[in-house]
C-alpha cells in the first residue's frame, strides 16, 4: 500500500478513536454535572425538630432500579416506588439520642405495602425511640394493614375525619391457566420433589391442591395471629378486640351509617380523629414552629440522613466491621443488579467479604422466594469458602427466605427469623412446556430424524416422549436430594429428619424454630450481635453495607433488557387499555414475568410462589 494511503488511513483512525474518546468524555462530564444539580446541599437543623417518617411505595430491604433514575424522578418531585426500610430504621434509631429530634412523626398515606417482617423491624426502631421519652405521633387516612400496623406504634395515632382503619386479614389467591393453555394446545409437564411444592400448580391445575390449601392455611392463620399480637400489644388492646373489629366491622359501619373513622375511634384503634391542619397544630405544641412560621419544626429522613453522613464522615476508618450483604428478591443465574439476587454477583459479594482483612464476620440478609438451584448453589458454595476462612456467617431472615433462599441460609453458623417469616419450602420443579398441539391448530406439523433416541427431544414443538418425562423427573428427585443433604448437613439433623418437615412445604417463622429450620427468632439488629458475639467483636464495631456494582454497560443492558421483557408480555394486548385496567391485570403480568424468569427447559427451580397479600 502507498505510503502516504497508510499515513492518511492511520491519521484518520487516530482521529476517530480521539473523536469517541472526546464523546464518553463528554458524556461523563455531562453525568457529574447533572448528579451535582440533582443532589441537595446538606440541610441545616434548627434546636427543636420533628422527624417525619413518610414511607413511599413499597417497603423493601433492597432498593431496585438504576441510582440515576432515582434521582431524576426524586428531582421531579415523584413519589418513589419503594423505600429503603433501613434508611428509616438507621434515621429512627440515630434520632433517639439527637437532642435536636424532640418528636417523631408517622404520615403513613404513601405506603403501598409492607412484609410484616420488615414492619417489625420498623417497630423495633420506634421502640428504641419511645424509650427515650419522645413522643410518636402518628396520621392517616385510609389505614389497610401494613399502614395501620405502622401506625399503631405511635403514643397518639389519628386518623382524618374522611379515612378509615379496615383490617382485611392475609389473604392468597393465584390464577390458574390450565383452561387457557388447554385452549391454545399447549402442553404443560410439571416435575417435582416434594407433595407440598405448589410453584407451578397454576399451569397443570384449575384450582389450589389440597396440600397447597393445607399448608397456606396454616402459615396465613400463623401470619394473622402474629399481626394481631403485635398491634394489640403496641396499643394497649387484646387480640380478641382486632379479631371483633374485623369480623364486625361491616355491620358496625353500618350503625355509624358510613363512619368509618368512628368507627376506629370507638374501637380504641385510633386516639382521636384529627385533619391535617389539626396534627399540624400539635406537632407545634411538642416542637414549635419552623423559621417561616408556616408550619412545625421538621425535617424528612432524607434530609436528615444527608445530615448525619456529613456529620459522621470519616476517611480512614480501621475499626473492625461486620459486612451485611443483602440477598433481596429472586435468585437467578449470572450478574443482576440491586433487587434481584444474582448467582455470580451474590457470590462475589460474599468472595470480597472474605478476602477483605477488615470484614470479620458477616450477616446474609435473606428476602427471597428462591429461584435457580445452580445460583443457589453458587451462592451457598461461597458462604462455606466464609466459614472455612474463619468469618462467621449468620443469616437473617425478612418476609420470605424460602426455597432457594433458604437453601443460601442453610449453611449459616447461626439463623435468625422473624416469627412471621415465610421459610422452609425445601423443594424442587421443573416445567417445560410443548407446543405441538399448538401448531396443529394452525396447520403445521414437525417431522424428521435424528442420530440417537435423544437427538431432538428436547424440542418444544414435539411432543414430550415418556423417557424423556421419566429423566426429568429424575434429574428433579436428584437435586431434591442435594438440597435436603445440604440442609440436613446445615442443621445438624439427618436427612430423613429433614424430609418429614422438607417436601415443598412451607413454615412460618414461629413453627420453623419448633422444628430446627432457625435458631432463634429476632431482628436484623439481634443478627448483628450474634455475628460480632461470634466473631468476639469489641464495642464499636463497623457495619459495612455490601452492594453489587454494576459498570455503565451492564447498567444499560439491565435497562433495555427490563424495558423490552416488560412490553413483551402479555403479547402487548394490555398496553392499549385504560390504567386501571393494567392494574387489575398486574397479577397477570406478574405470573407471566415469574414464567418467563423461570422456563429454562434444562434448569431446576428451588422457588416459593408464597407471597401474601
Amino acid at each position: 500500500m502507498n505510503p502516504l494511503l497508510r499515513f492518511i488511513r492511520g491519521l484518520w483512525h487516530g482521529l476517530d478513536v480521539l473523536r469517541r474518546v472526546l464523546h464518553l468524555l463528554l458524556l461523563l462530564l455531562l453525568l457529574v454535572v447533572v448528579l451535582a444539580v440533582l443532589r441537595p446541599a446538606t440541610p441545616r437543623l434548627a434546636a427543636r425538630n420533628a422527624l417525619v417518617i413518610r414511607p413511599s411505595g413499597e417497603l423493601t430491604e433492597q432498593v431496585e432500579g438504576e441510582p440515576l433514575q432515582r434521582a431524576l424522578s426524586q428531582a421531579r418531585g415523584e413519589n418513589q416506588p419503594q423505600t429503603l426500610v433501613w434508611d428509616l430504621t438507621d434515621a429512627i434509631r440515630a434520632a433517639a439520642t439527637d437532642s435536636r429530634i424532640q418528636a417523631l412523626l408517622i404520615e403513613t398515606d404513601d405506603l403501598n405495602g409492607a412484609g410484616q417482617a420488615k414492619l417489625e423491624e420498623l417497630a423495633a426502631a420506634l421502640q428504641v425511640f419511645h424509650r427515650t421519652g419522645k413522643k410518636i405521633i402518628a396520621h392517616g387516612t385510609l389505614m389497610l394493614k401494613s399502614q395501620y400496623y405502622l401506625a399503631a406504634q405511635a403514643d397518639e395515632v389519628y386518623v382524618d375525619p374522611f379515612g378509615a382503619v379496615l383490617l382485611d386479614g392475609y389473604e392468597r389467591y393465584r390464577l390458574f391457566f390450565k383452561d387457557a393453555l388447554d385452549k391454545l394446545g399447549v402442553d404443560m409437564h410439571l416435575f417435582r420433589a416434594g407433595k407440598f411444592k405448589s410453584a407451578e400448580e397454576p399451569y397443570v391445575r384449575r384450582d389450589m391442591s389440597v396440600e397447597d390449601r393445607e399448608e397456606s392455611t396454616v402459615y396465613l392463620q400463623a401470619l394473622w395471629s402474629g399481626y394481631q399480637n403485635a398491634v394489640a400489644g403496641a396499643r394497649g388492646l387484646k387480640p380478641q378486640q382486632l379479631s371483633q373489629y374485623t369480623e364486625q366491622y361491616v355491620g358496625a359501619v353500618k350503625t355509624a351509617r358510613g363512619d368509618m373513622a368512628t368507627v376506629a375511634l370507638d374501637a380504641g384503634l385510633v386516639t382521636a380523629i384529627k385533619t391535617p391542619q389539626q396534627v399540624e397544630a400539635r406537632m407545634i405544641e411538642l416542637v414549635g414552629q419552623d423559621a417561616d412560621g408556616q408550619s412545625f419544626s421538621a425535617v424528612s429522613v432524607d434530609d436528615y440522613s444527608r445530615v448525619l453522613n456529613a456529620e459522621r464522615h470519616v476517611h480512614f476508618d480501621h475499626r473492625p466491621a461486620i459486612g451485611v450483604i443483602t440477598a433481596s428478591g429472586e435468585i437467578v443465574d449470572g450478574i443482576q443488579p440491586p433487587g434481584t439476587v444474582g448467582g455470580v454477583s451474590m457470590a462475589k459479594l460474599l468472595r470480597d467479604a472474605r478476602f477483605d482483612p477488615q470484614i470479620k464476620a458477616v450477616v446474609l440478609r435473606i428476602d427471597s422466594p428462591g429461584g435457580s438451584v445452580f445460583a443457589s448453589e453458587q451462592i451457598y458454595r461461597e458462604v462455606l469458602a466464609l466459614k472455612a476462612a474463619g468469618k462467621p456467617v449468620v443469616a437473617s431472615m425478612g418476609d420470605v427466605a424460602a426455597s432457594g433462599g433458604y437453601y443460601i441460609a442453610a449453611p449459616a453458623d447461626e439463623i435468625i427469623a422473624s416469627s412471621s417469616t415465610i421459610t422452609g419450602s425445601i423443594g424442587v420443579f421443573a416445567g417445560v412446556p410443548t407446543f405441538s398441539r399448538t401448531l396443529e391448530k394452525l396447520g403445521i406439523s414437525s417431522d424428521g430424524v435424528g442420530t440417537t433416541a435423544l437427538s431432538g427431544a428436547m424440542r418444544l414443538e414435539r411432543p414430550m416422549s415418556g423417557p424423556i418425562s421419566d429423566l426429568a423427573q429424575t434429574a428433579v428427585n436428584h437435586t431434591y436430594d442435594q438440597f435436603v443433604a445440604r440442609v440436613a448437613n446445615g442443621r445438624g439433623q439427618t436427612e430423613a429428619q429433614i424430609d418429614a418437615i422438607g417436601q415443598g412445604r412451607v413454615w412460618a417463622g414461629a413453627d420453623a424454630l419448633r422444628l430446627g429450620l432457625v435458631d432463634h427468632l429476632g431482628t436484623y439488629e439481634d443478627a448483628l450481635a450474634a455475628a460480632a458475639r461470634r466473631a468476639h467483636l469489641p464495642a464499636g464495631y463497623r457495619v459495612r453495607r455490601l452492594e453489587p456494582q454494576l459498570n455503565l454497560a451492564q447498567q444499560l443492558a439491565f435497562q433495555l433488557q427490563s424495558s423490552s421483557l416488560r412490553a413483551q408480555r402479555l403479547f402487548g394486548i394490555i398496553s392499549v387499555l385504560p390504567a386501571h385496567f393494567m392494574k387489575d391485570l398486574d397479577p397477570l403480568d406478574r405470573e407471566l414475568a415469574r414464567w418467563q424468569r423461570l422456563s429454562t427447559p434444562d434448569q431446576a427451580y428451588a422457588y416459593c410462589f408464597c407471597t401474601v397479600e
